[in-house]
């Protein structure tokens, strides 16, 4: 059960595990906080184990008499308790693992004022006071700033200050001062009175006692404030990651990199020369209309997940879908060295995966997808658009031609369609161009509407005998 659940704010605790106002945030972000709550109680349960075995390891240096293993049979509960923990932990209240808090702290506090009973010392119960044992309870706070909400490390620090305050107060309203050791200390130290209240074994020192309660509460108070404020970075961080995985969604990840590490990059308007692809399924329109609008639905968003895919695994950028197609830019935002290269490289391995995905759906009774591919090179303007909602866009005669060359596809009956410039850059960037160019024949100068010159295109992968002179 969430704050967002509860139907009235008196019913909101201050001990609830978990941040304020998480309605305020995204699932994401959500998301992330249970995450770092699982690894934040992984860690706290290790750090829990090793401190407490260090201080089992510890302790005989301290108290070497078998009386001790008392004090470790206390601390193996506590790494018990650990691991009942961890496995109860959520983000939102949960009142098991609250339980388990304050079993934590009750065994502590029960450990540390009733004395040792298999100890054979006889000594005052105050004198338990005096071995500092309350030094122990920063372990548990320091731990569970780990894992938990900053109301939950407050809610520590209260509940010990309270145990720890009424455990002393009815020790020393029931326990018996031993005779003789008060009187003794009076004689001795009679005329320093600052000594001897802490030099009387019966003393329960309170002025000592109230200071470490209001010590821990005060660390735990600011730990608290500053569990709070990390829990709010790691939600805010939390949305920023959504924001970027939303980016990548358009970019490639060097490109989201790159947008991510500039202030406003992709504001000024400007022109420049880019790669430009455009990619679409022949024969849709009738494909959609001989199949159930659901299965349609389905086959369209394999194709576009393949196409995405491929696109941003070659450094490009998907500028727009387009009904049953799609339309990919190559150098954008900015230009590199590689960008016809990187478009031609995409358009084969586009028709790589369809073949792939043709062969899988024969096998499974289903009609093979055509697809027509078009990619052209040349300078386009670049630049924000629109006025409070803005939108990157790519616009230019580099775009028509684009266009122009994946509609020839189906005049030509092939798969793809290259122009000669973009040829004569991907042999300018020199790398594989060759192995590249291979399956590239040249077909008959084309004219291209609202191109003065006829252009020099390329063709590959003769549709009807498949994608396989792609290969």
């Amino acid at each position: 059960m969430s704050e967002a659940s509860a139907p009235a704010p008196q019913r909101r605790s201050i001990w609830i595990t978990q941040p304020d106002n998480l309605e305020e945030h995204s699932p994401y972000a959500l998301a992330a906080l249970e995450r770092h709550k699982k690894e934040g109680l992984e860690l706290a349960l290790r750090a829990r184990v090793v401190t407490l075995l260090i201080v089992a390891a510890f302790l005989p240096f301290l108290n070497p008499q078998w009386e001790v293993l008392y004090y470790q049979a206390i601390l193996a509960l506590l790494i018990g308790n650990g691991f009942l923990i961890r496995r109860m932990g959520r983000v939102g209240q949960s009142r098991p693992e609250l339980v388990l808090i304050f079993l934590d702290l009750l065994v502590m506090t029960l450990g540390m004022v009733i004395p040792n009973p298999f100890s054979d010392d006889v000594q005052p119960v105050a004198f338990q006071y005096r071995f500092d044992n309350f030094l122990y309870f920063f372990l548990i706070l320091a731990s569970g700033t780990l894992a938990y909400s900053w109301r939950t490390v407050i809610a520590i620090g209260t509940w010990t200050a309270g145990m720890w305050t009424l455990g002393w107060v009815l020790a020393r309203w029931m326990s018996e001062p031993i005779p003789g050791l008060t009187e003794a200390a009076n004689e001795a130290f009679a005329a320093y009175p600052d000594v001897l209240e802490m030099m009387d074994p019966n003393s329960f020192m309170i002025h000592m006692r109230v200071q470490e309660v209001v010590v821990f509460v005060l660390v735990a108070v600011t730990l608290g404030i500053s569990v709070r404020r990390f829990n709010r970075l790691l939600l805010n961080n939390a949305t920023l990651e959504r924001e970027r995985a939303n980016l990548s969604r358009y970019f490639s990840p060097n490109v989201v990199d790159e947008l991510s590490q500039n202030d406003e990059p992709l504001k000024q308007v400007r022109n420049q020369n880019v790669a430009v692809l455009f990619i679409d399924i022949v024969g849709f329109t009738r494909f959609s209309k001989a199949r159930d609008p659901r299965e349609v639905i389905e086959a369209l968003r394999g194709f576009q997940a393949r196409m995405e895919a491929e696109v941003f695994r070659h450094n490009g950028t998907l500028d727009k879908y387009l009904g049953d197609g799609l339309m990919a830019t190559f150098g954008t935002p900015t230009a590199g060295d590689r960008d016809a290269s990187n478009a031609l490289s995409c358009a084969l391995a586009m028709a790589r995966v369809m073949e792939r995905w043709n062969t899988d759906r024969r096998r499974a009774g289903e009609p093979p997808i055509e697809v027509g591919i078009g990619v052209h090179y040349g300078e386009v303007v670049l630049g924000d658009i629109g006025a409070n909602r803005l939108e990157f866009a790519v616009i230019g005669d580099a775009v028509n031609v684009a266009s122009r060359l994946e509609a020839l596809t189906r005049e030509h009956e092939v798969c793809l369609i290259i122009s000669d410039t973009l040829r004569n850059r991907v042999t300018d960037e020199g790398s594989a161009a060759q192995i590249l160019l291979e399956p590239f024949y040249r077909c008959d100068d084309q004219h291209i509407r609202g191109v003065d010159e006829p252009l020099t295109v390329w063709c590959a992968g003769q549709r009807g005998k498949g994608l396989r002179p792609l290969l």
